[in-house]
């Protein structure tokens, strides 16, 4: 009699084992199946945020501000690219983009690697893309400016995150602005007075 009972419990244990096992399987290859983004979240900012600290010679970080949608002729944005061995703030006239000056400086690695961390800690790449129309930012926040932040790899783009500064046009970045942009931007000492010309 007792190993009757022994039996039926040990039958009953490893049945509600198969049962719980069968229902984790379901419930994965579920999710799999209806929710792929959702798997691949945490690999997804795992991946850029290697790719923003890394400080190998070919890598880099941008910004590119855009500023309001007027005339051909008054057209103004500026770019901040910043790698490993040089830092460069260029300005532009027009939409077809004509440089209108540049400021080239030098760099090394543990300066880059120090504004490469404190971007991420700052949350610059904690974000995933927007795919189709929502990624699409010509004519968004037509009076006021366009922040674009990528993490480049070879002169290929890894990542690519934006905002604006309009409340309706909050885009993909998903962090304040204003930190990222104060950092880049003491890259170059003399960017506040070549940027302040710019929008006068």
């Amino acid at each position: 009699m007792a190993s009757y009972r022994t039996i039926r419990t040990v039958q009953t244990i490893v049945a509600i084992t198969i049962i719980v096992l069968a229902v984790a399987v379901i419930a994965y290859v579920g999710r799999i199946i209806f929710f792929p983004n959702d798997t691949n979240t945490t690999s997804k900012v795992d991946t850029s945020e290697t790719a923003l600290l890394s400080t190998t010679a070919d890598r880099a970080v941008r910004m590119t501000v855009r500023g309001p949608i007027v005339a051909d002729e008054d057209f103004r944005s500026y770019q901040i690219q910043i790698t490993p061995n040089e830092r460069v703030l260029t300005t532009y006239k027009g939409y077809l983009g004509q440089p209108i000056g540049s400021v080239p400086l030098g760099n090394n690695i543990p300066a880059y690697e120090q504004l490469v961390y404190a971007l991420n800690a700052a949350g610059m790449m904690n974000a995933n893309e927007l795919t189709g129309d929502s990624n699409d930012t010509r004519g968004v926040c037509a009076t006021g400016r366009l922040y674009e932040f990528q993490i480049l790899n070879a002169s290929k783009t890894v990542k690519s995150l934006w905002t604006t500064s309009c409340s309706d046009s909050r885009g993909s970045l998903n962090v304040s602005v204003d930190p990222l942009v104060d950092l880049l931007i003491k890259q170059i000492p003399t960017s506040q007075t070549v940027i302040g010309r710019l929008w006068r």
